[in-house]
């Protein structure tokens, strides 16, 4: 189970156990009470706690935590997934194949509108890595509809691909073109970046949120925004 303030979920739990273990060592402390609330690792007084989906559901844990501490979120995304299917007791592998889906560093948008503010305070940070993982799947008769039966079990780590740390707002700049016209819409920021328009607009709410870009006028109904 994850500690207090995450979401403590099975399939979390193999990844959640390796990415922590990348920042233990020697001088480290883990699972430790601070304030009320379990943290992952302690190193030299930076607290790290993993969360590998929905900052939703750590969000008081962030908040409370960084009021007196400098803590840093590690958030891990896979630019390539391999889904295992098994047979319902785990013996037997069925199948193996590799998602379509290529993910990269824009998608962390997907959770940080849930907290882009937290990045004003200059006790939080956040670190992204890239990894490849496995997910594992049996036909348990519990998963949704969607997935005919399959229940999704755990998620593992295989590889390490890139990993960036994000200190402060203006380090996301990194993700907007330099070839983009300013001011720009979010429809031509899609355009220039190659992120879908949802993501594009994701990413344009957390940085307006945090200081980043800024809205200087509109072309029809659409934002004119300029970093």
């Amino acid at each position: 189970m994850e500690n207090g303030g995450g979401i403590g979920t099975l399939q979390e739990r193999s990844l959640h156990a390796a990415i922590k273990q990348l920042y233990e060592g020697p001088g480290t402390q883990v699972e430790v009470a601070i304030d009320g609330y379990f943290v992952d690792v302690v190193r030299d007084g930076l607290l790290i706690e993993v969360q590998t989906r929905n900052f939703a559901a750590i969000k008081d844990k962030l908040f409370a935590l960084m009021k007196s501490h400098p803590i840093r979120l590690v958030y891990p995304i896979a630019v390539e997934k391999w889904v295992v299917r098994q047979s319902p007791d785990g013996e037997r592998e069925l199948g193996r194949r590799r998602s379509p889906r290529r993910l990269g560093y824009a998608d962390i948008f997907e959770e940080l509108v849930s907290i882009p503010t937290l990045f004003l305070h200059k006790n939080f940070s956040l670190e992204v890595i890239l990894i490849r993982e496995e997910e594992i799947r049996r036909h348990d008769g519990n998963g949704s509809w969607r997935r005919r039966g399959w229940s999704s079990i755990d998620r593992r780590l295989l590889d390490i691909v890139d990993r960036r740390l994000y200190r402060q707002p203006a380090d996301f700049l990194h993700l907007i073109p330099d070839t983009l016209h300013r001011p720009f819409t979010t429809s031509q920021l899609a355009e220039a970046s190659g992120f879908s328009k949802r993501m594009a607009q994701k990413m344009a709410y957390c940085l307006r949120k945090m200081g980043v870009l800024r809205a200087v006028g509109k072309e029809r109904n659409a934002l004119l925004l300029t970093t």
